[in-house]
């Protein structure tokens, strides 16, 4: 009786094999693990309370938490997630990283042609960081437009919990200021909350809400150590409002900081960045900064702001008159979603009409670099993969 001999050659092929799968199986067990955390960490890196090592973030797969970098001001295929958590498109950040000359030098050439009014200008694309600059940090009278990081300085002690939104405010005698509003005209020691009194000082630029308003901060050196601390290093309140000599400053560069600081999240909690959007909304002056968007791209006859919003475009600004100085800054929601902040002063004789054109000027000829990207085209069942 004979007995089979092993086959060589099974035996020879049994442990690599063996070898093969044990590797597959851990590559399969490092790539769940792998993935599980990435899963667990992207909210933070998103929010930027942890940053990757470069190689990992520099990754394709990656690309969903980071901007392109090879082509900026673009984004990649995979949707971003706002740091809200909920997935949509990028938050922006103010972070000017181009400058798009030939807006800055037809700014140059608009102020030329005026040679004795005071111009400056600022834009910045916040999604891709494209910019444009005239005189943009120099201090100028600020107005009423300094009303804006004056809502934002407000609403921060909203978030620390120093200041409840319904809070009542008592108009005293130092703060009634005269001008435009209503609060004014009520008997000394009238009570107000503060979210009519945040808001009417935005809708109809209400000076004695604003007055309210940073004494509630803790004065005038209070609220300018908030500014220093935002970076804002032109705007300082120096009286109290109306302030029709123009003591109060800030810059175009500022004005439109303060706007991107809170649409991008890096100030603000969601909660009180709905409600500067929902307060910035109500204002009713519509003449000079969306007036001259509107000529820009293409407007027809009508309220600026319903003609802007049938293209797709919304405007959330607030203006400035002293007679001596006139401003106007907001916020710019693009047809496609994009964003982009913008800020205008200009200073010059009493009243002339030339210095609400020139800022008119200058919003039309920012039009034409913020068109809405065209849409991608939808995949077909034949052409998707």
């Amino acid at each position: 009786m004979t007995t089979s001999r092993p086959s060589k050659r099974a035996a020879g092929w049994g442990r690599p094999m063996r070898l093969v799968l044990r590797l597959i199986l851990m590559g399969i067990g490092l790539g769940v693990l792998t993935g599980s955390a990435l899963k667990v960490l992207a909210p933070q890196v998103r929010n930027q309370q942890i940053s990757l090592p470069e190689w990992i973030s520099s990754q394709a797969w990656l690309s969903g938490l980071t901007p392109d970098e090879d082509n900026p001001g673009t984004s990649s295929a995979e949707p971003l997630r706002s740091r809200d958590g909920d997935a949509g498109l990028p938050l922006g950040r103010f972070e000017p990283k181009q400058e798009i000359t030939a807006l800055s030098e037809k700014w140059k050439q608009l102020a030329a042609q005026q040679k004795d009014l005071k111009t400056s200008a600022y834009m910045l694309i916040l999604d891709d960081g494209r910019f444009a600059q005239l005189e943009a940090e120099r201090p100028m009278p600020a107005a009423s437009s300094i009303k804006t990081p004056i809502l934002l300085a407000s609403l921060e002690l909203v978030d620390s919990g120093d200041l409840q939104w319904n809070e009542p405010l008592t108009l005293t005698k130092e703060l009634i200021g005269g001008g435009a509003g209503w609060m004014a005209s009520k008997p000394v020691g009238s009570r107000f909350p503060t979210f009519e009194v945040a808001t009417e000082m935005i809708r109809v630029s209400d000076n004695s809400a604003t007055n309210l308003l940073i004494e509630r901060v803790g004065g005038q050196a209070a609220i300018n150590a908030r500014f220093q601390a935002l970076g804002l290093p032109a705007t300082e309140v120096n009286n109290w409002l109306p302030d029709l000599d123009g003591t109060n400053t800030t810059s175009a560069r500022d004005l439109s900081r303060s706007i991107a600081l809170v649409d991008s999240g890096e100030t603000l909690s969601p909660r009180s960045r709905d409600l500067f959007r929902e307060v910035m909304s109500t204002s009713v002056t519509d003449t000079l900064l969306p007036t001259g968007l509107l000529q820009g791209v293409g407007g027809a006859q009508g309220s600026p702001n319903e003609s802007l919003a049938r293209k797709g475009y919304h405007v959330y600004n607030k203006t400035g008159d002293i007679g001596i100085a006139y401003a106007d800054a907001g916020l710019i929601e693009l047809p496609d979603g994009r964003r982009a902040v913008a800020g205008f002063l200009v200073q010059g004789p009493f009243n002339d009409p030339r210095s609400t054109n020139m800022i008119r000027a200058l919003a039309k000829a920012m039009a034409p670099h913020l068109k809405p990207l065209p849409a991608p085209p939808r995949p077909t069942p034949e052409t998707s993969p």
